[in-house]
Formats: structure tokens, sequence, C-alpha cells
């Protein structure tokens, strides 16, 4: 059975953007390696933290959207654990309206580029 996910990680904010992206490019693979198909990435930049996690008060936020077998979350909370850049995340299934409030988020944004490259 293959349900919709979304997940959120906070990554560091020592990095640079090329140990970011290739942090991010190696939990892609990962979904994709074991028969994942990502729906959306969205990169929100450094953000404040609400509180202080391993002393660091700002992090850069990474929402990934994805369908998938059940079975691949456990591989995946594993390697952020694994991972010393993430310093937390947040996986949850996506029920029908849930799905569908992401969808409509997905297209306007989708709107929002394409009249911005214009």
């Amino acid at each position: 059975m293959i349900n919709q996910y979304e997940t959120v990680f906070i990554l560091t904010p020592v990095l640079s953007a090329e140990q970011m992206k290739e942090t991010v490019d190696k939990f892609k693979k990962l979904l994709t390696d074991n028969g994942a198909e990502i729906l959306n990435e969205e990169n929100w930049g450094l953000k404040k933290l609400a509180y202080p996690i391993e002393k660091k008060t700002t992090g850069f936020y990474q929402l990934l959207e994805f369908k998938s077998e059940p079975e691949l979350m456990k591989k995946l909370e594993t390697e952020y654990r694994r991972e010393e850049r993430v310093i937390r995340f947040l996986t949850v299934k996506l029920d029908k309206y849930a799905a569908q409030y992401a969808e409509k988020r997905r297209n306007k944004r989708n709107e929002e580029t394409k009249e911005e490259t214009k």
C-alpha cells in the first residue's frame, strides 16, 4: 500500500551551500532508491528556531513530499538519526484532506514561480 508523506528536517546552520545540497540529495536518493516518488521539494532557508537545539538558534529547513511504502519510514528516520547534520526531523503521513491541501499548495507555488520567470 502506497501512502503520501511529508517530511521536514532541520540542518545545522554551520553548513555551506554545497554541504546542505549534498545532505538533501542524500535523503532524496535514499527515497528514490527505495521506490519512493518525490512529489515536491521546498527549501525554506535559514530560519530562527523556537528554542535552542544543540546550542544552535537557527537552522536550514527542508521539506520533501513523497509517496512510498510504509516500510521505508523506518529506514528514512534511521538515516536522519545517523546524519550529524540533521538536528531535528518530522515525518507525517498525509490523509486525503492533507494530500489535497498539499496539492493545492504545490500548484499555487508552481503558478507563482511561472509568473516570476515571465
